[in-house]
């Protein structure tokens, strides 16, 4: 029954927990509890949509099914979002969390919670970043629909604002060359992404992502709006800042904008991981942003998982392995996210922009929530797995630390200083006239005595032979004149003389060059079909295919690998022939640039050794766990703190609400109930780590500093926060009678909301 003071329908039904699908005269209603529930389970399972919610509903009410009915649903689904999220902005208003950049400064304690007394890492910040474009969105005109006019905007600060990043789209210098990972042709004119030779190595590594690339994706952006987001993460895999890719490819002004983000907030000592991150440091460095990251000092890498595609010499200087202060930091985050938010595309591919970027910020919403619940764990699994030692493989080669770091430095200086055949040597190994002239000489070799029919048809082949083998030898004559005044030769070379030998051996070496190239490009496409197939989400007829790839690449392999042996065991020295077993080994691609170099003999310097490489490799790895047990130990200090301060101003903030909106304060502590729950099971696992041998780092509660600090609190005693804060408290413990008065008041508040909202 309507109340005296309530003037619309939906007043009186949001009363009785129901929300009406129309804002004046609803005929159908949907319960607060379906829409919380569809919700939470949207959110924990992608898949499901509304319009499966609408035909669940349709069944269990014996109702047949109609596609208003959905459009219904969605209403009132936007109703209730929108009074959750008026919800929020006050309980953030009251903590005083509503301040500019509060969520990115404290999405992530452990990263971002920084105090007073830490002791200084390498890098303050560690945040990787890359595109995805599996949330695309049709543009509805591109198969006949009318586009659905809606104003509505983003709710959250998650997104990055189209004309922040549209600012980076001219930026860089006229002259620099860009690489994308699609075909040059997606992208806008003047964008600004640098393809770095001086880092390739001797092979450029960015054209390896774009040789990759299925041919379909380079003229695909035309019929979508949004063709993907790009997104950045924390070493711990929160959500941070994102933003809509439009009808291009993966363009260097969206990780700029991105970029231009996390210097604003986080400040200096940043590492930022990106797929090419050895290619786009020297695209950041050349646009408006270059003097910014110079003197806030940002170092770019590529993660851990996309560097073993890069060339050896781009993993010595940009893989985390080789880069001090990484820790087990890996730099794939994005990654981990994208594997998850892929579940997210089927639902809004045909939605309009604002329900798509709604339901993604729902989505990482629950992500991050999620990653909250299981930071304790995140912290206990690093610092268990960083525990290790390297005494007994030093001990087996009587090596030291300082031979490890020499190894390294070996082969970055190998790789340098290796530049290519110079412009001579490759118009010296010209071969058409020797090919020519063995032809020419070869023809009547084939002739067989027989009968008159066969000897004049191997006569006429002959005849063939030797008027082509005339031609090409004119040719090549022609061709070897040419070359001799271009080297400025006055006689030219005899056969068995030594610069005839010595550029035939060179030719030796490109057709071996050829066959490791062509055996590296199979192996590169069999590691990423394995990739695919083993992707959360990959279909069962795209599972058949990459299958059938996958034998057809065996097979192509395996005749690559005998090609390959052939040629190199044509060198002199003969280089070691590879077997089956080495090449499924070779999951770092990087080890076939040592094969590449092939003018000198490397095989007996002790950083070439496989035992020495493996050693060294392992050394590296245990000074990137030392360098992840100092990290973790700062990361839970951060993390006891933050607790300590969060549970300290949630409760003054409900003492003064239940004086000031007892409502808002009921709904807070309501809200802080599972947060507080999580918050002692982070605090058990924390007990635990400090316990544990091997942790030197300082215990108990820190200050933070006062940069980012939110006002001061009073503090308590730290010896007695598991009695006063971290133990349950009997105020939680409610009887049923007085959770059934609260769902009643928290009713009565969202209505008050609801046209509270409205009337705004």
């Amino acid at each position: 029954m309507p109340s005296a003071h309530h003037q619309y329908p939906n007043e009186t039904l949001i009363c009785h927990g129901y929300v009406g699908c129309s804002p004046l005269f609803p005929t159908v209603a949907v319960s607060l509890r379906t829409l919380a529930t569809f919700r939470q389970q949207q959110r924990t399972c992608p898949h499901f949509s509304i319009q499966a919610l609408s035909r669940t509903l349709c069944h269990l009410h014996a109702v047949p099914y109609r596609h208003h009915l959905t459009t219904q649903l969605r209403i009132a689904y936007d109703a209730y979002l929108e009074i959750l999220d008026g919800v929020d902005k006050k309980l953030n208003h009251a903590l005083n969390r509503d301040r500019p950049d509060w969520r990115l400064l404290n999405e992530c304690p452990a990263c971002f919670y920084k105090l007073d007394d830490e002791p200084p890492l390498e890098f303050d910040w560690l945040v990787s970043i890359d595109g995805n474009n599996s949330l695309k969105r049709w543009n509805p005109a591109s198969y006949g629909a009318v586009p659905r006019d809606d104003p509505r905007v983003a709710r959250s600060d998650f997104w990055l604002h189209a004309a922040d990043v549209n600012r980076f789209a001219h930026t860089a210098r006229p002259t620099q060359a860009r690489i994308i990972t699609v075909d040059s042709t997606d992208a806008a004119p003047g964008d600004d992404w640098i393809d770095d030779d001086t880092n390739a190595g001797g092979a450029s590594c960015v054209n390896r992502w774009r040789n990759a690339g299925p041919e379909q994706r380079k003229k695909m952006f035309a019929v979508f709006d949004e063709s993907g987001i790009f997104l950045a993460s924390c070493r711990h895999r929160f959500a941070l800042v994102g933003c809509d890719m439009v009808q291009s490819g993966e363009l260097a002004k969206y990780p700029l904008a991105v970029l231009e983000r996390l210097l604003a907030v986080y400040g200096e000592n940043g590492a930022l991981f990106y797929d090419i991150g050895c290619a786009f440091d020297t695209t950041a460095r050349n646009s408006t942003l270059g003097p910014t990251m110079r003197t806030l000092n940002l170092r770019l890498m590529v993660g851990a998982f996309h560097g073993h595609a890069h060339n050896r010499k781009c993993q010595l200087d940009w893989h985390p392995l080789y880069v001090r202060g990484t820790g087990h930091t890996e730099g794939e985050g994005c990654e981990h996210i994208f594997s998850a938010s892929n579940a997210l595309a089927r639902n809004t591919r045909h939605s309009s922009k604002f329900h798509r970027q709604q339901a993604i910020e729902q989505h990482f919403a629950f992500w991050n929530a999620d990653k909250y619940a299981a930071l304790g764990n995140f912290l206990w699994n690093h610092f268990c797995s960083a525990i290790t030692e390297l005494d007994v493989l030093k001990s087996k080669f009587q090596l030291t630390d300082a031979d490890f770091e020499r190894f390294h430095e070996q082969e970055r200086c190998y790789l340098t200083n290796f530049k290519g055949l110079p412009a001579q040597d490759q118009v010296s190994i010209k071969r058409e006239w020797e090919w020519a002239r063995e032809a020419a000489n070869g023809a009547l070799t084939n002739v067989c005595p027989g009968r008159h029919e066969e000897i004049s048809a191997a006569l006429k082949r002959a005849r063939i032979q030797v008027e082509t083998a005339y031609q090409r030898l004119q040719h090549a004559e022609a061709l070897a004149g040419h070359i001799q005044g271009q080297l400025g030769i006055e006689l030219p070379w005899e056969i068995g003389s030594s610069e005839y030998s010595q550029w035939k051996e060179e030719a030796k070496i490109t057709k071996y060059r050829a066959a490791l190239d062509e055996l590296e490009r199979l192996v590169v496409m069999r590691l990423f079909e394995l990739a695919k197939l083993g992707m959360s989400g990959t279909g069962y007829k795209l599972r058949q295919q990459i299958v059938k790839a996958l034998q057809r690449r065996s097979e192509a392999i395996r005749n690559a690998i005998t090609h390959y042996n052939k040629e190199a065991s044509a060198l002199n020295p003969p280089r070691p022939n590879i077997t089956w077993k080495d090449i499924v080994d070779y999951s770092i691609l990087g080890e076939f640039d040592l094969l590449r170099q092939s003018r000198a003999d490397i095989r007996e310097a002790d950083w070439a050794k496989p035992a020495y490489r493996e050693a060294t490799v392992k050394y590296f790895k245990l000074c990137r766990a030392r360098e992840e047990v100092t990290r973790v130990e700062v990361e839970v200090r951060r993390l006891r703190t933050a607790i300590y301060d969060e549970e300290q101003e949630v409760e003054a903030a409900v003492e003064l609400l239940m004086m000031t909106d007892p409502h808002l304060g009921l709904e807070l502590k309501r809200q802080h109930g599972q947060r507080h729950a999580i918050n002692m099971l982070h605090v058990r696992r924390l007990d635990k780590i400090e316990s544990s041998v091997g942790y030197h780092g300082p215990k108990g509660v820190g200050t933070r500093r006062a940069s980012t600090n939110s006002p001061e609190l009073p503090r308590r005693d730290y010896a007695m926060r598991n009695q006063d804060i971290f133990q349950p408290s009997d105020e939680l413990v409610y009887s049923e009678a007085a959770a059934l008065e609260e769902d009643r008041i928290a009713t009565e508040l969202m209505a008050d909301y609801l046209y509270g909202i409205g009337d705004d």
